[in-house]
């Protein structure tokens, strides 16, 4: 599985967490196929370089610095990363508190 990444020299210590931000989170392309009407070259669709170590694609609908809105609830059931089904009742916000005291 190694030898799928790019081999680069990594150092001690790193960038501050946007600088890596930046540099490892890839962000999807809105139209990966090209114009409308264009021929599809399926051989070039997707990544063309090697992935580095850290990378990752980014989700659309995440927050991008998980440390700063860790145990804050979603307005939406369901939508948090923790909580992957969406309930029954989409009335009102689970709050995690509210779920263990019941």
């Amino acid at each position: 599985m190694k030898d799928k990444f790019l081999q680069e020299d990594r150092k001690e210590y790193t960038d501050v967490s946007t600088v890596e931000s930046q540099r490892n989170d890839i962000t999807l392309e809105e139209f990966p196929e090209g114009p409308y009407g264009s021929s599809l070259m399926s051989e070039s669709l997707g990544k063309s370089s090697p992935w580095r170590v850290d990378q990752r694609t980014a989700h659309r609908f995440d927050y991008e610095n998980h440390e700063l809105h860790e145990g804050e609830v979603r307005d939406y059931p369901g939508q948090d990363v923790f909580d992957e089904t969406v309930p029954d009742s989409v009335t009102k916000p689970q709050y995690p508190e509210e779920e263990e005291s019941e």
